[in-house]
């Protein structure tokens, strides 16, 4: 199955529950229904230190009250390969994006880039599908592994490609250096900065789509946008005319 289950879901060894908060998001915006949360990592590997980062963050934003997704990209095609894109992969993970309203990319970094099945991933997701938009206005969180000593070439790609699929990815990053270090025999996270840097991340991750709930689609709403689909603008339904017309109102009184 391209979604993977997610192991021990309210298992959180790592983290200490004294400096949590259930809801980080409260009073930013409506917290129903749940935050919708797709996972993306970028390794095969049986012991896939992206995947377990992913998991480690699955697992706190399911307490923080999100419902999550992580998938799994194992029998995802190379872009092009398969004509049209019908694949069952395919469809898993652009239906999962188009569900989603945030998500955290993890990948490795290799040969000082992202690995190529992070970036089939994304290639497989279009900027327009059908008259939907499955990354746009979208919040991204931004992750890496790195087998040797802690770098950031993995994540400043990802916020390039997060920006080009027009997504909003939040300030902080998780870097994990030297990886195979941060995870015991069962595959947990221990305790260390690098594990309170992804709870970090995830707290930001779930304020800033919880803030953004409200306003997401009028942020993306875009003047080329309407030109293109012929949508003309109503002075007498459009909040920009009713604003401005209410402070002239103010300013002739």
């Amino acid at each position: 199955m391209p979604l993977r289950t997610l192991a021990d879901p309210d298992h959180l060894p790592a983290l200490d529950r004294r400096y949590t908060f259930d809801r980080p998001a409260a009073g930013l915006g409506p917290a129903d229904p749940p935050p919708r949360i797709l996972l993306l990592y970028g390794s095969l590997r049986e012991r896939s230190y992206s995947r377990l980062c992913v998991e480690e963050a699955a697992r706190l934003l399911q307490w923080f009250g999100c419902e999550t997704r992580i998938f799994d990209p194992s029998t995802l095609p190379l872009p092009d390969q398969v004509a049209g894109d019908d694949h069952p992969a395919v469809h898993e993970l652009r239906e999962s994006s188009l569900w989603s309203e945030g998500q955290v990319w993890c990948s490795p970094e290799r040969h000082g880039q992202i690995t190529g099945v992070m970036k089939t991933q994304i290639d497989h997701l279009p900027l327009a599908m059908g008259g939907m938009r499955p990354t746009q206005g979208r919040t991204l969180a931004v992750m890496q592994v790195s087998a040797g000593s802690q770098s950031f070439n993995s994540v400043n790609t990802l916020r390039v490609l997060g920006r080009w699929m027009r997504m909003f990815t939040i300030p902080n990053q998780s870097s994990v250096a030297k990886a195979f270090d941060e995870f015991d025999d069962a595959g947990r996270m221990k305790p260390s900065s690098y594990y309170d840097r992804i709870v970090d991340v995830m707290e930001e991750l779930v304020r800033f789509t919880v803030l953004m709930r409200p306003h997401a689609a009028r942020l993306v709403d875009r003047y080329s946008g309407r030109k293109e689909a012929g949508v003309a603008i109503d002075p007498a339904t459009d909040l920009s005319s009713i604003a401005l017309l209410k402070s002239q109102s103010v300013t002739q009184g």
